[in-house]
């Protein structure tokens, strides 16, 4: 485990998750399931393994069924006895290790804006740096070097810059002879941000519209006005699930043992 504290983490987990539809009919974006468990999970345990323990998610859109998960998380991870008569239960072993989080679940509004959900949350969060990220996005970054980065550069935020995979499979040529096709994404469509944000307190002055206020269109775009804005650009794997199709590619990665972003043990 590394020794260099990371902050607690935000977790932007209120969306209506309307390009996956297919799924978010019936749950949050964030609930929806890769090997069995929430990408909100699989996210938690990639900051988990660098020793993060304090979590803050954004409720919105079906926030309940969030609320019903952690609640219950030991008791549906394995094995119960329940006496009918008295309603008692008694968990006999566990599917999953417990996991030692402080989770807190803060209802931020159904029709409230990305940067206005932050700002909700604000009260509840410790003084000083905290990370912020998106709730259906995985990778296997280093967080004890973006939090170098952020802390070396001095600015008040810091966005993680990805190269987005293509979203089709590629024709590989040998001049113009077709050597055979690829189905791993090949390439990009240029430098975006990834989530896995670094802020400062002073980072939320920049969203200046209340619940309306949009973290990407204002308050980002407001901090790169200022030059407080910086990018740490990551390499390796980054992945969202905007779509069934993401969603069925993480699924396959998890059932090939292929998953990057599985940075834990």
């Amino acid at each position: 485990m590394n020794s260099v504290a990371i902050p607690p983490l935000v977790v932007l987990a209120g969306g209506l998750g309307t390009r996956i539809s297919e799924e978010t009919d019936v749950r949050p974006k964030p609930m929806v399931e890769i090997g069995g468990q929430p990408i909100l999970w699989h996210i938690m345990k990639i900051y988990a393994h660098y020793g993060v323990k304090d979590f803050f998610i954004a409720l919105g859109y079906k926030g309940e069924s969030i609320k019903r998960y952690f609640r219950d998380f030991q008791l549906l991870s394995g094995s119960i006895a329940l006496k009918l008569k008295t309603g008692e239960l008694a968990r006999l072993e566990s599917a999953l290790e417990a996991e030692d989080w402080n989770v807190g679940l803060i209802e931020t509004g159904t029709n409230t804006q990305t940067g206005g959900r932050v700002l909700r949350i604000q009260p509840h969060l410790p003084s000083g740096t905290f990370m912020l990220t998106y709730g259906d996005g995985v990778a296997d970054i280093d967080l004890p070097a973006l939090l170098a980065f952020h802390r070396a550069h001095g600015k008040l935020a810091t966005i993680t810059a990805v190269k987005p995979p293509a979203r089709f499979g590629a024709i590989v040529f040998e001049d113009q002879r077709v050597a055979c096709f690829s189905e791993k994404p090949i390439g990009g469509e240029g430098w975006i941000n990834g989530g896995f944000m670094v802020l400062e307190p002073g980072a939320l002055k920049f969203l200046e519209h209340g619940d309306a206020s949009n973290l990407e269109a204002q308050g980002l775009e407001n901090l790169a006005r200022a030059g407080e804005l910086m990018a740490y650009k990551h390499h390796g794997f980054w992945q969202c699930m905007d779509t069934l199709r993401d969603k069925l590619y993480l699924q396959d990665l998890w059932a090939r043992n292929a998953a990057s972003w599985k940075v834990w043990a």
